[in-house]
């Protein structure tokens, strides 16, 4: 693995209805330009829950109301290693808003399995295609 400690991520997915909120990754970040679920890294001090609610809240003015773990992806890319913590966010409240300048859509399944994500990524978008068809 490239790190010792991989980059710990609280990551939403985001559901309304038949729907799932994606955002496409600034083209200066790591795996820029690919399409991602919403979320940020886990400060020392926060469980990853506090991490959830706090980075939504600042990347899409979207505040948590109910949110249930989903799953855990570990993935090397050889320049960093993250880990990611899922969580299905069915109920939230606020206008979404890209607080950060990122573009964001609502996509169905069919359209979630065409856009390009990283490569961690993967078994999430398997994961939410299965909970958006149930």
């Amino acid at each position: 693995m490239s790190a010792v400690n991989p980059v710990h991520v609280a990551v939403g997915v985001i559901t309304r209805g038949d729907c799932v909120l994606v955002s496409r990754r600034a083209d200066h970040q790591h795996q820029g330009g690919l399409w991602e679920f919403p979320g940020g890294k886990v400060e020392a001090h926060e469980d990853v829950r506090t991490a959830l609610a706090r980075e939504l809240k600042e990347e899409l003015n979207v505040t948590v109301e109910s949110a249930e773990p989903m799953l855990e992806v570990v993935h090397d890319y050889g320049d960093k290693a993250v880990r990611l913590d899922i969580w299905h966010v069915a109920m939230h409240t606020g206008e979404i808003r890209a607080n950060e300048g990122q573009p964001w859509q609502w996509v169905d399944a069919e359209q979630l399995q065409t856009l390009e994500f990283p490569a961690a990524n993967e078994p999430i978008v398997a994961a939410t295609v299965a909970l958006l068809v149930g």
